[in-house]
C-alpha cells in the first residue's frame, strides 16, 4: 500500500481482528501473517485493512485447534488439500472428545467457601488451576537424583512476587523453565521463596480444585502459605527457604542473566508439538534434529538430485537424516524436520522453517520434558547456534518459556 495513513498499528489491528499483539508478532515470525509494512528504523509493524479477513480466518482456525502447518495449508494451499486437512482435524477432535470430557470433569474447580484474607508482607491472588498448571510446567525442570545431591538448591522451584507478577522458575542446568503469572490482586513485595519441587507439586494438587488461591510470603513468619476461603495450606517445615531475599535464595542461579544473554534466533522451526514429542520418545543417549534447506518447490539433496518436500509425517530413510544444506537468504517455506539417532528409525515431520539448514543434537530426556511441559498444538524452536541454549515456546502461551541446552554428537554418532 502506498498510503501510509491507511495502515493500522499492530495494537489497532489486533483489536479489530481479535488477536493479541504478541500473537501477531508470532504469526509474523512464522510467516503466516506478515505485516504490510515494517518501519526500518523502529521495527514497528503496520497492517492493511484488507488483511483483516485473513487474520480472522487464522484466529478461527487456531481456536479450532489446528497446528500452524495445517493452518498454512488451509489459508494458502489448494482447495482439496484444505478440505482434507479440515476433515482429518475433525476426525481427531471426535476421537479425543471422550478423553477431553473426562479430563475437564476431573479438573473442574470446587466452588470457594468464602473470601479469606490474611495480612502478609506480600500477597497475590491467582486462579487455582492456573497456579497448578504453572507448577506442573516448571517443576519438571528441577534437578533430581545425583544432580540434586550435588546441587540441592536446584531441586527447588523459585517463587518470585514482584512488580505485580508471580514468577515460577526451575532449572537443572540443562533446562530452564520460567512461567509468569499475572494475579488479579497483588500487595507488597518484592519477595521470593525456594520451595522443594515435590512440596510445590503437592500444593498444586490442592490448588487445582480451587477457583482462586492467595499465595502469601510473610515478612517475619517461617512458612509460605496458600489460602482459599477458610482452607489454608502451608509449605512443610524444611521445604522452603529464603522468603525475605536471604542468602539461601541468593544461591539460586540468576535466570534473568541467562534470558538477557540470549542471542537472536538464526533459525525458527515450527512443528506439531505432539508429533515431535512422539518422534523423540523412546530414543537413547542423543537425538538429532536436522532440516534440509530446500524451498517450497523442493530442493537439491547432497548429491545434487531433487527431493520432494514431505507433507505428512512418515518414516524416513537413514540417508535422509544426513541432509543439511543452506537455503537461500530469507527463504521461508514448508520443509521437513528429520528426527534421527537414539536407537530408532528416523522420522520426518512437516515443518515451517526460517533460516539456513541445520543439524542439532539434544539429550532426548531433556528435550522430551520440555515438549511435554508445553501447551497448544505447535512448538516453536528458536535456535541461535548448535552450541547455545534453544528457546522453546508456543503461540498459545507466551507467559511460559523453556531453554534447552543442545549436546555435542560423538564421532560414532556422526
Amino acid at each position: 500500500m502506498d498510503d501510509s495513513e491507511a495502515l493500522l498499528s499492530i495494537g489497532t489491528f489486533a483489536r479489530r481482528v481479535g488477536l493479541t499483539p504478541s500473537a501477531l508478532r508470532f504469526y509474523d515470525d512464522c510467516g503466516v501473517l506478515r505485516p504490510a509494512r515494517v518501519d526500518g528504523v523502529t521495527g514497528y509493524r503496520r497492517y492493511g485493512a484488507g488483511q483483516a479477513a485473513r487474520a480472522v480466518r487464522l484466529r478461527q482456525l487456531r481456536e479450532a485447534g489446528l497446528p500452524l502447518v495445517d493452518v498454512a495449508v488451509v489459508l494458502d494451499g489448494p482447495e482439496d488439500a484444505a478440505h482434507g486437512v479440515l476433515r482429518a482435524h475433525l476426525e481427531r477432535m471426535r476421537r479425543n472428545e471422550a478423553e477431553a470430557r473426562a479430563l475437564v470433569e476431573r479438573l473442574l474447580p470446587e466452588a470457594p467457601e468464602g473470601a479469606g484474607h490474611c495480612r502478609a508482607w506480600a500477597r497475590a491472588r491467582i486462579g487455582g488451576a492456573e497456579l497448578a498448571s504453572a507448577v506442573r510446567q516448571v517443576a519438571s525442570a528441577a534437578a533430581t537424583g545425583k544432580a540434586r545431591e550435588r546441587h540441592p538448591v536446584l531441586g527447588h522451584v523459585l517463587f518470585e512476587l514482584s512488580a505485580g507478577e508471580v514468577r515460577l522458575v526451575a532449572t537443572d542446568r540443562y533446562r530452564l523453565a520460567v512461567r509468569v503469572l499475572r494475579p488479579t490482586e497483588f500487595e507488597g513485595g518484592p519477595r521470593h521463596a525456594l520451595i522443594d519441587a515435590e512440596a510445590a507439586r503437592s500444593l498444586a494438587e490442592w490448588a487445582v480444585r480451587r477457583r482462586t488461591v492467595e499465595l502469601e510470603c510473610a515478612e517475619d513468619e517461617a512458612e509460605v502459605r496458600l489460602w482459599s476461603g477458610t482452607d489454608v495450606r502451608e509449605v512443610p517445615a524444611g521445604c522452603a527457604a529464603g522468603r525475605g531475599g536471604g542468602a539461601e535464595a541468593a544461591v539460586f542461579p540468576d535466570y534473568r542473566l541467562m534470558l538477557e544473554g540470549l542471542e537472536a534466533g538464526r533459525h525458527r522451526l515450527i512443528v506439531d508439538r505432539e508429533a515431535l514429542r512422539d518422534a523423540v520418545a523412546g530414543r537413547a543417549r542423543v537425538v538429532s534434529l536436522s532440516v534440509a534447506g530446500w524451498g517450497a518447490g523442493g530442493g537439491e539433496d547432497a548429491e545434487g538430485g531433487r527431493k520432494e518436500c514431505v507433507v505428512s509425517r512418515e518414516t524416513a530413510s537413514a540417508e535422509a537424516a544426513g541432509v543439511s544444506r543452506e537455503t537461500a537468504p530469507g527463504a521461508s517455506a514448508e520443509q521437513t524436520l528429520t528426527v534421527s539417532d537414539g536407537g530408532r528409525e528416523p522420522v520426518r515431520l512437516r515443518l515451517i522453517a526460517e533460516g539456513p539448514g541445520l543439524r542439532i543434537a539434544f539429550d532426548p530426556a531433556v528435550l522430551l520434558a520440555a515438549l511435554e511441559a508445553g501447551v497448544g498444538p505447535d512448538v516453536l524452536l528458536e535456535i541461535a547456534s548448535v552450541e547455545r541454549p534453544v528457546v522453546v515456546r508456543s503461540a498459545d502461551q507466551g507467559s511460559f518459556t523453556t531453554l534447552v541446552m543442545p549436546v555435542r554428537r560423538s564421532g560414532a554418532e556422526n
